[in-house]
């Protein structure tokens, strides 16, 4: 059993109380929850020790991990400590310039103020607001209800943008319909073959890479798309790695040998699909040896990727950041998922495309109203009957809701110019944004900034004002996972006296808007709404309760889980694990092929800028590492930013292992130590993109924005490598 113990008062209220004693997913003494960070939302128990220490304990039962943590779960706790987190608000003094202790009606009525003054004297959609993939189901929509309601702005988005957003768009072209993973994890090692387009799991989400070794342990084969011979890399059968920004034309390529070699299911094309002769069109134009040229992938491993992905019995597609944070991400993903279409691997079991999503709650921080396009249950903002049913339960009329507003990156853009004034939750821009550097200036060109965070990011010290809110462990709420599996966190301690949840922030600036009523402190009483809110659409949640989710060992609901399934069997227990088992989402219940080409990426290598950028993240750290930063043991296993080169490129520069070295973009300047490895291609340079300061590699990022999704180029740049 793996613990970590840190200084936490556990918690007391009646609340918390009940929380432990009617889950029975933990014995006795244990709650339980989930870990904060990435998207598979592992299962845990917390536990007090001897003095009060918080300490995270096994959960065996939890199927998605089944008890094995990562290093960033086992000490999670140490981020509750008082010595690392925000206690008190935090307020700019106007005499001095520096941020002081204040009381909270001090700082939520200089937020109140700030965000009033700016809707008066230039509108409201000069008042932005800008969430977190981190944020709960219930947090997620009273943002999304707050901005619309009390503020009446357009201008909200989230970080959740720049994670999956461009597989969701995919997603909804082909299927009707997003959902991270359309089937369980548990499904993986039971298919044929998996490729795995742009994943590092061994780092990003290692309790997750058991299921590709149990694929190969029940005699499955993995195939792993990546320009870098990663730790995941290495467990594969095969190993393509492409120049970045080219997994487009890899998709095609390999589309264009299935139909070659008459392994296409045409009766599955037939029967279940439309769009396929255009498809097919466009696919015939990418010739094996024209994709040789443009990846560098040889056509003898192109050949044995489809003989691998066809000769399976069943076969999967999963997708992550790296075909998705691209200036064609849509396109790239739509590429992967119509080999699946082709293939006849959608919609059938142990087959299909997913996305790996990557935040915590990225899946359900989406479908519930922080997005600047949808409304809750994954409603479009632009459907007027979707409109009316939401209005309906905020009591509003349909016509006082703003339309759709900016994309996340043209949010922050417009900073200081259209915007004013801007209120931040659980986000750190300054370190995780493209274009990093100009952000960070619009950041400081608001007339307002008010942050709420659990620590003092490089974001909150911007701010006018900061407030210190609760965390995982701290509250109870709801998160969707990758999967789609909607969990249960409990409360296991308390906040200190000084901190409160984001929904008595929300409560608190909404009563001082004008709307006394409407903003629920109480997590389930907000949970409550959003059943109701669900109720009808694409991700439906009306037939989930707290209740519910306490039950069976706390394993969870897949949405959808309408109303009516309430009573009725396994679905009423588990929801809707599999999707498109029947018929898709779409109107006619057809699979849509979309037809796509290969472009360039926004940035090509030339004489001043000759090398390609990519960037990621390690194992020890997460996000902007605003967090894990502050974690002893995870900065001892990743003690700060790196360049990866090849030995090639190394020589040519006249570098050696941990020799500073500067890369620069147009953007700008980044400089950390050289990491000397034959792993990644010589064209190529990898940064990870944790760290502020000098390392800062999102500094180096483009912006370009994928004209579907708007998801900005995260994945590949120019730069070029200077020895200092």
């Amino acid at each position: 059993m793996h613990s970590t113990a840190t200084s936490v008062t556990p918690a007391t209220s009646s609340a918390a109380a009940t929380s432990t004693a009617t889950s029975t997913a933990a014995p006795a003494g244990v709650t339980a929850t989930h870990c904060p960070y990435c998207a598979l939302q592992c299962g845990m128990g917390l536990t007090t020790g001897p003095g009060g220490d918080v300490e995270v304990v096994e959960r065996a039962g939890f199927p998605v991990n089944k008890g094995a943590l990562c290093g960033k779960g086992r000490t999670a706790p140490a981020v509750l400590s008082s010595r690392v987190r925000l206690t008190e608000p935090l307020v700019r003094s106007h005499a001095t310039g520096r941020l002081t202790p204040a009381t909270w009606e001090e700082a939520l009525d200089r937020i109140a103020d700030g965000l009033s003054r700016t809707r008066s004297e230039h509108g409201a959609d000069a008042c932005g607001v800008f969430g977190g993939g981190g944020l709960t189901n219930e947090k997620a929509y009273a943002l999304g209800k707050f901005a619309r309601v009390a503020l009446g702005t357009s201008q909200i988005d989230y970080n959740g943008r720049f994670c999956m957003s461009s597989a969701a768009a995919a997603g909804q072209r082909a299927f009707g319909l997003d959902r991270g993973l359309p089937f369980p994890l548990e499904d993986i090692p039971r298919t044929g073959c998996v490729i795995l387009v742009g994943s590092n799991l061994a780092e990003t989400m290692p309790p997750a890479l058991r299921y590709l070794t149990e694929l190969r342990e029940n005699g499955g084969t993995l195939i792993v798309v990546d320009p870098r011979r990663t730790r995941t890399a290495e467990q594969a059968d095969l190993h393509l790695a492409p120049r970045p920004g080219t997994d487009l034309a890899l998709a095609l390529g390999l589309l264009h040998l299935i139909v070659a070699e008459g392994r296409t299911d045409d009766a599955y094309i037939e029967e279940r699909t439309s769009g396929w002769e255009e498809t097919r069109a466009a696919a015939m134009a990418h010739w094996p040896e024209h994709v040789e040229r443009i990846t560098g992938v040889a056509v003898p491993q192109l050949r044995d990727a489809v003989r691998l992905f066809c000769g399976a019995d069943a076969a999967m597609v999963l997708t992550a950041r790296g075909p998705e944070q691209q200036s064609k991400g849509t396109d790239t993903v739509g590429a992967w998922i119509n080999l699946c279409l082709a293939t006849g691997r959608a919609g059938r079991p142990l087959s299909g495309y997913g996305c790996l999503t990557g935040q915590g709650n990225g899946q359900g921080g989406r479908e519930h109203g922080q997005k600047a396009d949808q409304l809750p249950g994954y409603r479009k903002l632009t459907d007027p009957a979707a409109r009316a049913h939401v209005a309906g339960v905020w009591g509003v009329d349909p016509d006082s809701l703003p339309g759709p507003g900016r994309s996340a990156y043209e949010l922050l853009d417009a900073l200081g110019g259209d915007i004013k004034s801007l209120l931040l939750m659980g986000s750190n821009p300054v370190v995780s944004a493209p274009r990093a550097a100009h952000v960070e200036e619009r950041l400081r060109s608001l007339d307002f900034l008010a942050v709420a965070d659990v620590v003092l990011s490089e974001t909150a010290r911007l701010a006018d004002v900061v407030l210190p809110v609760t965390q995982w462990a701290e509250e109870t709420g709801t998160v969707t996972n990758l999967e789609g599996r909607v969990l249960l966190r409990q409360r296991a301690v308390s906040a200190p006296g000084g901190v409160r949840s984001d929904l008595d922030v929300l409560h608190g600036l909404a009563a001082r808007l004008g709307h006394a009523k409407g903003f629920p402190t109480e997590p389930e009483e907000v949970f409550e709404e959003l059943r109701r809110a669900s109720a009808g659409g694409p991700a439906d949640y009306s037939g989930i309760s707290y209740e519910r989710l306490r039950e069976d060992d706390g394993e969870g609901v897949f949405w959808p889980c309408p109303a009516e399934a309430e009573g009725n069997d396994d679905r009423a227990r588990r929801g809707t694990p599999r999707l498109f088992l029947e018929r898709f989402a779409t109107e006619d219940g057809r699979a849509r092929f979309v037809p796509v080409v290969h472009r360039d990426t926004a940035e090509e290598p030339d004489a001043e800028y000759p090398v390609l950028l990519t960037t990621g993240r390690v194992l020890a750290q997460y996000q902007s590492g605003a967090q894990t930063r502050r974690v002893d043991e995870l900065n001892s296993a990743a003690p700060g930013p790196f360049v990866e080169l090849h030995p090639r490129l190394a020589a040519r520069l006249g570098v050696e292992e941990d020799d500073p070295v500067a890369v620069v973009s147009r953007r700008g300047r980044a400089v950390a130590p050289a990491r000397v490895t034959s792993a990644i291609r010589a064209d190529t340079v990898f940064m990870p993109f944790h760290w502020p300061g000098e390392g800062r590699a999102n500094t180096l990022t483009h912006p370009a924005l994928d004209p579907v999704s708007r998801m900005p180029e995260f994945k590949v740049c120019a730069v070029r490598v200077e020895r200092l």
